[in-house]
């Protein structure tokens, strides 16, 4: 593996799993922890370590299902709890016991927001987070569309994009393979990445666990449109609304101070996502849609506000930035200023 300058490869054997990470900075520095999400590993933040890692020990490491770290499974009912327990073990492992920095890039927000209920943090940096009621089925209030929370989980996934990420498709002839899904949903559609980094972040995404176990999960069948619901293994499951939720982050009695930075034309996250059912429903895309009373679209960023915003009411500091233009990866597409808004966001500014 050939890496940045001062960046660093280990990996570490911890008390859960054998985790893969990148490093960078002084190993006695304060700690800065970087949690890619769904679809991607540790090498999506590589870019950006070696000046993270001037004033930090930075670690990025490959999520469970993901890149390098050992391929065992999620268990979907404890949400992203698993994804925040082997965040805690990869510490332990490395003797890190003073309250990290974390940053949560998509799923893996509520990763960070799991882990800081059972752990004192530093600060939560929130990168186009999934919202605090997960992904898919569920209202502007959070409550589940149905009592099965159908359209979403494991099923919500489209076949094509599974088999071509088990086919190790490294095409864009499709616009199903990740190539392609990358170019239009991670980043701003005006942004292209050099063909040499792309070719890198193409090849980590499949290295995902693809399976019921990993990518997209297993699903139940749902008496509901659209005839599909949450199992209980994998990534899709873990992000329904029926295992995350993490707008709870209002109750807790040590407030760490909060950043949400967040791509405006963000077509993953957003209040009218195209992999929204509701939004899929609505467009005639999914035939038999009942229509905006029972199946509405879900306010994704609207609910991420308003909890943040709750938050601050209960005595939090949460600092905003958005980014206009940017996708849903803006520390990519925008790195520079987003570098510049962690940092003066990590010194107190």
């Amino acid at each position: 593996m050939t890496l940045l300058p001062g960046v660093r490869s280990a990996t570490v054997d911890t008390d859960r799993l054998r985790m893969h990470l990148l490093a960078a900075g002084p190993e006695d520095g304060e700690p800065l922890v970087l949690l890619h999400g769904n679809l991607s590993t540790g090498r999506f933040y590589e870019h950006l370590m070696p000046a993270l890692g001037e004033r930090y020990r930075v670690l990025a490491p490959d999520m469970r299902g993901f890149g390098d770290t050992e391929p065992k499974a999620l268990d979907a009912t404890r949400g992203l709890g698993d994804w925040a327990d082997d965040t805690a073990a990869l510490l332990r492992a490395l003797g890190i016991d003073r309250p990290p920095h974390l940053v949560g890039w998509s799923t893996a927000g509520a990763a960070i927001a799991a882990f800081a209920k059972d752990h004192p943090v530093a600060s939560l940096t929130f990168l186009d987070p999934v919202s605090p009621y997960g992904y898919g089925g569920a209202r502007p209030d959070g409550t589940p569309v149905t009592p099965d929370v159908a359209g979403s989980g494991g099923g919500s996934a489209n076949p094509e994009v599974v088999a071509r990420l088990a086919a190790q498709d490294a095409s864009d002839e499709s616009a199903f393979s990740i190539r392609s899904i990358m170019r239009a949903l991670y980043w701003s559609p005006t942004f292209t990445l050099p063909p040499d980094r792309e070719d890198v972040l193409v090849a980590e995404v499949l290295k995902t666990l693809v399976g019921d176990d990993g990518y997209p999960g297993d699903h139940t069948p749902s008496p509901h449109w659209p005839g599909i619901a949450p199992g209980t293994r994998g990534i899709l499951n873990a992000l329904s609304p029926r295992y995350c939720r993490w707008a709870d982050i209002v109750d807790l009695d040590r407030k760490p101070p909060v950043l949400w930075t967040h791509g405006t034309a963000d077509l993953v996250v957003s209040d009218a996502s195209p992999l929204d059912f509701g939004v899929l429903g609505a467009s005639g895309t999914v035939p038999g849609w009942p229509g905006e009373e029972a199946f509405p679209a879900q306010p994704m960023v609207t609910q991420i506000r308003r909890v943040l915003d709750a938050y601050a009411a209960a005595g939090g500091r949460v600092t905003v930035e958005m980014f206009e233009g940017s996708g849903h990866g803006p520390h990519v597409d925008a790195a520079e200023r987003w570098t510049d808004v962690l940092l003066t966001f990590l010194s107190g500014g």
